[in-house]
């Protein structure tokens, strides 16, 4: 078990019993709620939601990571975050198809929830 899984499972408890009104989340809001302090606090929340995107490609299921987003970037993720969705087979390459790919990820990701 690496470090990020246990910081991955409270990531994904908070972002499926965060508020819907909440959602999505910042990387930042979701180390405030991890009651991370740095260093590295961005790039451990970084690298649970990998853990989750990883877990949730293996188990066909929406990529609960879709609900955290960059507090620069018009409400998407950081760029791993696509790199990887693509690398997963969940993306398509192509950098101009990503941003709705996105949007329908977070879709089913909130409707997943309940």
């Amino acid at each position: 078990m690496t470090d990020s899984q246990p910081l991955a499972a409270q990531a994904r408890h908070i972002l499926e019993t965060a508020p819907r009104e909440a959602l999505p989340m910042t990387y930042q809001q979701l180390a405030e709620a991890l009651s991370l302090r740095p260093p590295r606090t961005i790039q451990r929340v970084a690298q649970a939601l990998e853990v989750l995107m990883r877990e949730d490609a293996a188990q066909g299921r929406p990529f609960i990571a879709a609900l955290v987003v960059s507090r620069r970037g018009e409400g998407l993720p950081a760029q791993g975050f696509f790199e990887l969705a693509v690398e997963l087979g969940r993306f398509p390459p192509d950098p101009a198809r990503q941003t709705e790919a996105h949007r329908e990820e977070f879709r089913q990701a909130m409707a997943q929830r309940g």
